[in-house]
């Protein structure tokens, strides 16, 4: 059935389109069988309740012949949306056929802008012959570099003028950039203890969830996979900074920074306890809350039991 539709439709479209499978018809030839057919095909669908098959050839004909859209055609801001899915490469391609719009300095300004958040070269006066293109490719390649080597991406960024040689500078870009690869960038933060320290500041974690804020740390700064000297620094770092965005929680509840050194140790080991598939017998609260209060005894029991329950229910802290 489905191969007859199809015949049906295909002569349809060779003699609509004027010739046949003998040879080309003339004109007012093909003209008259296009006519013929289409009242032939109304007819069937008025009988058989089926489908117009010619009309369907028609509206697909139609949509072929309009193609794509023109981006050109529409506002600004649209195209520019649309354009900003495209990476480098593609960008450039796309100016083969909309120069004016893939080749708009505003469009390229917000691809390094919200891909690269911060560079010290956007706080500066821009050179002679500056372009934002220039600049994306510029920032792509040095990337690629840093998540092969941190060391030469760094300084190939500092070499171009984006990057100022200072920690902070380094810190924000860190901070601000989407396309760092996170196992070199772990490796480059151990070895750059003062990059690390500005990171750290970087964050606010006001009025935030203890075990929440660990995470969004985690998030930016990824633990090591397995526990030493550069976990124990990236925890006690965290500690400090927690207690310096939230002086008026920490009083009420009496913690300070060692106490919640203590509580993210113990957040870690819980995460790890409740979502291995290796541990059979999971902690239980009390358990945990037991445990905890050994090594920090002023913390009360019901705050250690609502850091439980934020962990068996949204998870690993710093997966």
């Amino acid at each position: 059935m489905g191969q007859g539709l199809w015949r049906v439709a295909r002569n349809q479209q060779l003699q609509h389109q004027g010739y046949s499978g003998q040879g080309y018809l003339t004109r007012e030839h093909g003209r008259r069988i296009a006519t013929s057919n289409v009242s032939n095909a109304s007819h069937r669908k008025q009988a058989q309740g089926g489908i117009d098959i010619y009309h369907l050839l028609k509206t697909r004909k139609s949509k072929e012949q309009e193609g794509f859209i023109n981006l050109e055609m529409l506002p600004p801001e649209l195209s520019f949306t649309i354009l900003s899915y495209l990476n480098a490469t593609d960008l450039c391609l796309a100016s083969c056929v909309w120069q004016d719009l893939a080749n708009d300095e505003l469009l390229w300004q917000g691809l390094c802008k919200s891909t690269w958040g911060h560079c010290s070269i956007y706080n500066k006066r821009p050179p002679l012959g500056f372009s934002f293109r220039k600049l994306y490719m510029q920032l792509d390649e040095g990337s690629l570099t840093f998540n092969a080597n941190p060391d030469e991406g760094v300084n190939y960024f500092m070499s171009k003028g984006i990057l100022d040689d200072s920690p902070k500078e380094i810190a924000k870009f860190i901070f601000c950039t989407r396309t760092l690869n996170w196992k070199k960038l772990r490796i480059y933060l151990d070895e750059r203890r003062d990059v690390l320290d500005d990171l750290v500041t970087l964050h606010n974690f006001r009025n935030q969830f203890l075990p929440n804020a660990l995470r969004e740390f985690f998030r930016h700064i990824h633990a090591p996979e397995e526990r030493g000297e550069y976990l124990e620094t990236l925890i006690t770092k965290f500690s400090h900074r927690f207690c310096a965005c939230n002086p008026d929680l920490m009083r009420d509840l009496g913690l300070s920074p060692d106490a919640v050194y203590v509580l993210c140790y113990s957040l870690i080991l819980l995460s790890i306890d409740l979502t291995s598939p290796h541990v059979k017998n999971k902690m239980s609260k009390r358990e945990f809350i037991r445990n905890t209060r050994r090594a920090a005894q002023n913390i009360s029991e019901d705050f250690v039991g609502h850091l439980y329950d934020n962990i068996y229910l949204i998870g690993h802290v710093a997966a």
